[in-house]
């Protein structure tokens, strides 16, 4: 075994089909991301179907680029690091038996890792000397957790979303006020033109001043309900202002929440996770919070935001090291929660 871990990464969890070399867990030889958003942009939304079979087609090639922009043959991979959930289930299982055919050809080490922690270890890439321990914001199109990171690989779940997901929401928002998909980006910056304080959209009221917990169905549908009034009094809508009154009840539930994690566990960092920490009123807004209280905010670059391998490399180094190799009988579980095995 060579001094440096070299680790082939693959992600096929949604509609990204992602490879990736990643030497010691934080030095990235290559990233090859194929996105298929142009092909679900039509239907308004991922088809699980069409995401799979668009992986098939894809996920040879990509893991051959990966290889070869990497500058590294199969001989010179450590293991073979691949997503097993959560996730579109036909989606994970397409990189998931591709990765057990490698390890199972190459004889290496299996190693499985859970897509969130991916999202987390994303920023052991961006920022060498990141060190456990530190509450992470984690928040996509699928899931909207603050974790406490103890360790590496171990973690504690302080809060997540009791129903939609924040990035769920922008694509339903984006869809109701006729932006398309993907919503995240059009709102944020449809967002710029528009006035946050001009609609007052409510925040879930769990009446628990100590739940960490999100809920965004609420303000979803407080939206919409906006909309149908407007439309049925036949008053015209000022989409930008409706967009940035939204973005802003969800960026201030993050925030607040986030800088309540960080007190609560004594902790002066946090890390942002996932597609929507590449929105901008959630950056600007976290860092300002960031800055009155002493925390340090961190933030992937914008393409380590996105499912990619890189990050699934990274989290399985860690867990290399830790001797947690999977059987080849390891399978997709599309509901696996953050910290299970």
């Amino acid at each position: 075994m060579s001094e440096d871990i070299k680790i082939l990464a693959i992600e096929t969890s949604c509609d990204e089909t992602s490879a990736a070399v990643v030497v010691n867990g934080r030095e990235v030889l290559s990233n090859i991301i194929s996105s298929q958003i142009d092909i679900h942009t039509k239907f308004g939304g991922v088809v699980p179907e069409v995401a799979s079979r668009k992986h098939v087609e894809a996920i040879g090639f990509v893991v051959q680029e990966a290889l070869d922009k990497a500058g590294v043959t199969l001989d010179e991979i450590d293991a073979i690091g691949v997503t097993y959930g959560p996730g579109l289930v036909g989606a994970l299982l397409v990189g998931l038996q591709y990765a057990k055919g490698l390890a199972y050809a190459l004889k290496k080490p299996l190693i499985g890792v859970n897509h969130i922690e991916g999202h987390i270890s994303a920023n052991f890439i961006q920022y060498k000397e990141l060190k456990p321990p530190f509450v992470c914001l984690v928040v996509s199109g699928g899931h909207t957790f603050i974790v406490y990171m103890k360790d590496y690989g171990e973690f504690e779940v302080l809060g997540q979303t009791r129903d939609d997901a924040a990035g769920e929401a922008y694509d339903k928002v984006a869809r109701a006020i006729g932006l398309g998909y993907p919503g995240g980006p059009k709102i944020d910056k449809l967002s710029k033109e528009g006035n946050p304080q001009a609609i007052k959209f409510p925040r879930a009221n769990f009446h628990d001043d100590k739940s960490l917990d999100f809920s965004f169905s609420g303000v979803k549908s407080a939206v919409l309900n906006y909309l149908n009034q407007m439309e049925m009094k036949k008053e015209e809508i000022n989409k930008a202002d409706v967009a940035a009154s939204f973005q802003k009840a969800v960026v201030d539930f993050l925030v607040d929440n986030a800088m309540k994690a960080c007190k609560l566990k004594k902790v002066n960092k946090i890390a942002v996770a996932g597609g929507v920490a590449a929105n901008s009123c959630l950056r600007e807004t976290l860092i300002s919070a960031g800055r009155k209280d002493n925390i340090d905010v961190l933030f992937p670059e914008f393409v380590l935001c996105t499912d990619n391998a890189a990050m699934i490399g990274s989290a399985a180094y860690f867990e290399y090291m830790k001797g947690n190799a999977a059987p080849l009988t390891l399978n997709a579980i599309p509901n696996l929660k953050l910290g299970e095995r």
